[in-house]
């Protein structure tokens, strides 16, 4: 799904986060096993951030939604989401 979407992960600890504006157009959702809550904008369902199911104590933000960034700057680590259980047992970029 991440792929499909563009989602581009940063995981940072809650202290570190800071939602500036908007939380009024903000709604969550959990699929599939409950543990993740994805945030989308109820008025054009971009999905900002996220609690991830692998981190819960984290919040997982989609770089893309952030103003001023250069993506083609920035080290992107490869990780393999369509195939996390096996993935998240192996090296994980971010931790």
């Amino acid at each position: 799904m991440c792929a499909k979407k563009g989602f581009l992960h940063l995981i940072v600890p809650p202290e570190r986060f800071e939602l500036i504006s908007g939380r009024e157009a903000l709604t969550t959702y959990r699929f599939n096993t409950g543990m993740a809550q994805h945030t989308f904008c109820t008025t054009c369902g971009i999905h900002p951030f996220y609690v991830p199911r692998s981190d819960p104590d984290k919040i997982d933000v989609n770089v893309r939604c952030l103003d001023g960034v250069d993506i083609e700057a920035l080290d992107v680590k490869v990780f393999d989401g369509q195939h996390w259980e096996q993935s998240m047992a192996g090296r994980v970029p971010w931790r």
